[in-house]
């Protein structure tokens, strides 16, 4: 199975930067083939210019490969911390800029861009990793967990995926290492058990 794997996290020792390392090695273990990107790292320009935006064409090269390798994707695995309820602007740049209309999404003929759109990403599943300090009643109760809609709704299921897990780990500024051990243990059995090995 061809796997994106997508992380957003500036601080090359976050957790986020062990979270993807650790979904890239049980992937790879797996037998799949994984095409991992972070974001920060490789310098991904998240402003979407005016040109692209109304011809839905980039002349950015790195764009262009993202764009490419999300269409082929057969699964989609994300990892980036919770910011304000929201992915860091360079994801959400990411989103902006790759999954474009005739990309990830479609309209049926004659429709402007009003009605239903039709997802055209063919990955089986998506799956979703944040972080976070805001602990888990206070996010449920106070903010409605934003992330949960934004990724399997307004993102995801727009583009034709409709089985997405998520997972969120709390509260990392407070967390012990024997606490970031056990998520790193969690994130293994996600990661193997939505996308398990050929084998299984």
């Amino acid at each position: 199975m061809l796997i994106s794997l997508i992380a957003a996290h500036p601080y090359k020792e976050s957790f986020n930067a062990a979270l993807a390392a650790t979904v890239a090695a049980v992937l790879k273990g797996n037998g799949h083939t994984v095409r991992f990107h972070d974001l920060y790292q490789e310098g991904f320009d998240p402003i979407l210019p005016g040109e692209e935006l109304v011809s839905d064409a980039t002349q950015d090269s790195l764009v262009a490969v993202h764009q490419e390798e999300i269409r082929e994707a057969e699964g989609i695995v994300i990892v980036h911390p919770n910011w304000w309820g929201q992915p860091p602007a360079l994801m959400k740049g990411w989103v902006d800029r790759v999954l474009r209309e005739g990309v990830a999404y479609a309209f049926p003929q004659g429709d402007n861009g009003g009605g239903l759109p039709i997802g055209l990403l063919k990955a089986q599943a998506a799956l979703v990793f944040n972080t976070s300090n805001t602990p888990e009643e206070r996010e449920r109760t106070v903010f409605g967990d934003p992330l949960e809609r934004i990724w399997k709704d307004c993102i995801f299921a727009f583009c034709g995926v409709h089985v997405c897990e998520r997972k969120m780990f709390r509260v990392v500024a407070d967390s012990t290492p024997e606490e970031r051990a056990a998520w790193l243990e969690e994130a293994r059995a996600l990661a193997d058990r939505s996308f398990p090995g050929t084998a299984s």
